[in-house]
């Protein structure tokens, strides 16, 4: 019974303000999650491994977490596997559609090599940089593949920042698009024609942007790959029940792990450093200015488009799927209850979806022999 009690003050003695601090941390993301209902499935486990990492116990007592780590962040697997839910869950119909929306998507990048530029200038080396703004990608994967295989020092609070902030894009995104646009440009109504996409036309999509990926940006080939056979067993109408199963049960249980492992790097000594919150400013401005640059873009276009365009649409061109598009078509159903931008913010960010892992394949393929 001593021994226990000698024990328990021995853990209660070896509390630090750091680890007091990461606990406040881990607090204010289960409560963004519960009581804001903020990507619940991705805050909550977070926030909770956060405090579960930084209590006062041995290594030894943390090693099953570790371990988790190591099988499914260390070798890529938990992002390439979320890739399938997610490629699930695309529907690129909206796209097919109207395929000039991939432009949205290309232009909506800018935030990443921008930010790249930055963090040279703060001093950190070109393969921390490059790992950093991809975190504009807005697109957890992409941002844990790149940094991994870059080796980055800074990995937990990129996969932090990147995950974080693409559970607040209700929040950093609708700002900008206020500051960028006038109230005229936001009540633009875009009426949505629907035109028949055959399903040949969407079975050989997945398949040819994969070959084109493959081709232009060999380093995205393992992601893109993974999210257009996500979206082929969607398309092809012969595996309903497995394409459901990815949606559901595959993208839940992988986030639920995704979340808790990623607090492995959330432990106060590596966590709680100037460099952290410097990467934490830089992935706000990666956000910042992926937003800005896609509602720009859209700016630019009406200046010579008979058919204007609603430049918030421009702002779905990140890769926060669904996010971004939900926030923007309520920004617009705000603007005028009868403007309806669903299926166009829709085509944009999942467009968005395709142009960050390209991205983020281009910066591997710049990049890459710094390692």
């Amino acid at each position: 019974m001593a021994d226990f009690f000698q024990s328990l003050l021995g853990n209660v003695t070896n509390v630090t303000w750091q680890m007091a601090v990461m606990w406040a941390i881990g607090a204010l993301l289960i409560y963004l999650a519960i009581k804001k209902d903020m990507e619940p499935s991705l805050l909550l486990p977070m926030g909770f491994g956060a405090i579960l990492v930084n209590l006062p116990v041995g290594s030894e007592a943390l090693a099953p977490i570790k371990t988790l780590f190591d099988a499914g962040i260390e070798n890529e697997l938990f992002p390439l596997l979320l890739f399938i839910g997610i490629g699930a869950m695309c529907d690129f119909g909206p796209l097919l559609n109207d395929p000039k929306l991939m432009l949205f998507g290309a232009a909506a990048q800018f935030g990443i090599f921008f930010t790249l530029s930055m963090a040279s200038v703060f001093g950190f080396s070109l393969r921390d940089a490059a790992s950093i703004a991809v975190i504009g990608a807005a697109d957890g994967p992409t941002s844990i593949v790149v940094a991994q295989q870059l080796r980055s020092g800074y990995l937990g609070a990129i996969m932090v920042a990147a995950y974080s902030y693409m559970a607040l894009v209700p929040i950093v995104q609708p700002p900008v698009i206020r500051l960028l646009t006038t109230k005229k440009e936001r009540l633009i109504r875009m009426p949505y024609e629907q035109k028949n996409v055959s399903k040949t036309t969407r079975i050989l999509f997945p398949i040819i942007v994969t070959m084109v990926v493959g081709i232009i940006a060999p380093g995205a080939v393992a992601l893109i790959g993974f999210l257009m056979f996500g979206n082929l067993l969607r398309e092809c109408g012969v595996l309903d029940s497995l394409s459901e199963t990815a949606q559901k049960v595959l993208a839940n249980l992988i986030t639920l792990f995704l979340g808790l492992t990623i607090a492995w790097r959330m432990q106060a000594a590596a966590f709680l450093s100037p460099q952290t919150l410097l990467i934490l400013l830089l992935g706000l401005i990666a956000f910042v200015f992926d937003t800005a640059g896609g509602v720009i873009f859209a700016k630019a276009i009406n200046l010579f488009a008979k058919k204007k365009i609603n430049p918030m649409i421009g702002a779905c061109g990140i890769s926060a799927f669904p996010m971004s598009s939900r926030v923007v078509h309520k920004m617009g159903l705000k603007e005028d209850p009868q403007n309806f931008l669903l299926m166009h913010t829709v085509g944009v960010n999942v467009s968005g979806q395709i142009a960050s892992v390209i991205a983020g394949g281009l910066i591997l393929s710049f990049f890459a022999g710094l390692v």
